[in-house]
């Protein structure tokens, strides 16, 4: 089975499908509406200081500092996972961070995750 989210009239699902034999047309599908998967929330605003893009798709593990602190060049900010390796994601300069995304969510490559500014 291969498990996929599919966002249908702004609703997101997780949809899980079943591979069946060469000779069938049909393929099951099941669709899980009880749980919507987590999505990155959208950029609110007009982004005014440095992006901090996502360098590969992963998964949001967890934010390393409050939203709207202050950080250092090359200080630790969130922990990005992907191929069940934690990444550490670091503030290209000094500033005030602002997130773009939240723990738990799977954001891709270029993804705005955060403006520190």
């Amino acid at each position: 089975m291969r498990n996929f989210i599919v966002t249908v009239g702004g609703k997101t699902y997780e949809v899980g499908v079943e591979e069946v034999g060469e000779g069938s047309n049909v393929v099951p599908v099941s669709v899980s509406a009880s749980e919507p998967a987590p999505v990155a929330a959208p950029a609110a605003g007009p982004v005014s200081g440095t992006k901090v893009l996502s360098p590969f798709p992963g998964l949001i593990k967890n934010l390393l500092v409050e939203n709207g602190a202050g950080v250092k060049k090359d200080q630790p900010i969130l922990i990005l996972e992907a191929m069940k390796m934690d990444n550490d994601i670091t503030a290209p300069c000094d500033g005030t961070v602002t997130f773009r995304v939240q723990k738990g969510v799977n954001v891709e490559s270029d993804a705005v995750l955060a403006i520190i500014g």
